[in-house]
């Protein structure tokens, strides 16, 4: 069983931040669970461009509000508490923060903890090997 607080996590350096976003990982691809899991704070009037090409995400909203915005299609959904998407088609997105939000966050596959969004707001694929 792997039970992990938050004051662990950010003691560990699993808490990762950037412009509009502070990352939590809790679960990463070292913890053989086939995922990863996430808290993810989304600041207040950011505006995220995310294309995770690499990796499916489903997120859940748990605070604040927010707006999804698909960019294939232009078509946009509110974000509040209660609210699931999931980018089971690696979805090219816009995500804002109308206020902070708070989204727990699972992909697929897991992330290693040492990605850093590419200038296409996409994930690269971190081979283990090159952890070691």
């Amino acid at each position: 069983m792997i039970v992990r607080t938050l004051e662990e996590i950010q003691a560990s350096g699993n808490e990762v931040q950037s412009d509009g976003w502070t990352s939590r990982r809790y679960l990463l691809k070292k913890d053989q669970m086939g995922f990863s899991f996430h808290e993810t704070i989304i600041h207040e009037g950011a505006r995220l461009e995310m294309h995770y090409k690499n990796h499916l995400e489903a997120v859940f909203c748990v605070k604040g509000e927010g707006r999804i915005t698909a960019l294939k299609t232009g078509k946009s959904w509110e974000i509040k508490p209660g609210t699931m998407y999931a980018l089971n088609e690696n979805d090219k997105h816009i995500l804002e923060g109308i206020t902070e939000m708070t989204v727990m966050c699972v992909f697929n596959p897991p992330v290693t903890g040492q990605e850093t969004h590419n200038p296409d707001g996409s994930y690269s694929l971190v081979k283990e090997e090159l952890l070691n």
